[in-house]
């Protein structure tokens, strides 16, 4: 059920920040305001599929099948590497530089959709998450996983739109200095890499 604790539970699982958020500041600060809301919008798509996962019990055999489990993780770890390659790499998707690099929008959120769909632990997530906020009728716990789901969305693209709005305000105070743009290359990459390293010592 939607109540109080399922919304500050949520807002505090969304605010909190993860590899979304760094992909939607990156694009915040290297594109503008625009692509920062394609970026929050794919991070948001990206969470459909572990919610109907969770929601249909296919979470729980993920989490059984070691197999499953480790071909999504490792295909997840590939993909964060080479997020940070992007961000090293001259004219990489997520550099930084003095022109602002363009897109279509599509594709900056087919990539935000990826690195959600490719962290087989969001799906063992919502399947703890939700279910303590049902109401413990079985008929119609399929529809209110899907409820609690859709505001969990609708807050996740709130937030990431926030985020990566904020990025875009500053993205003139960032490109005024090299020094920063080169180290924020640095950083993005280098938490790219971090979080791939901790997606691959994560366990079914």
């Amino acid at each position: 059920m939607i109540t109080l604790q399922f919304l500050l539970t949520a807002f505090v699982v969304v605010l909190a920040p993860g590899t979304g958020v760094l992909y939607t500041l990156a694009i915040g600060l290297g594109q503008g305001r625009g692509p920062a809301v394609a970026a929050a919008f794919g991070c948001t798509l990206g969470i459909v599929p572990h919610l109907i996962a969770a929601s249909f019990g296919l979470a729980a055999v993920l989490h059984a099948s070691a197999l499953a489990f480790n071909i999504v993780k490792f295909a997840g770890v590939a993909y964060l590497l080479w997020l940070a390659w992007q961000s090293l790499r001259s004219g990489g998707a997520l550099s930084l530089g003095e022109t602002r690099s363009t897109e279509p929008m599509w594709r900056i959120a087919r990539r935000a959709a990826l690195i959600n769909i490719l962290n087989p632990k969001l799906s063992i997530f919502f399947l703890a998450l939700l279910p303590p906020f049902l109401s413990g009728d079985g008929a119609s716990a399929t529809l209110e996983m899907a409820q609690l789901g859709g505001v969990l969305m609708a807050m996740t693209f709130g937030v990431f739109v926030l985020y990566g709005v904020f990025a875009a305000f500053a993205r003139n105070w960032v490109l005024g200095s090299a020094r920063v743009m080169k180290w924020l290359n640095g950083s993005f990459a280098a938490v790219f890499a971090a979080l791939a390293g901790r997606l691959a010592l994560e366990q079914a």
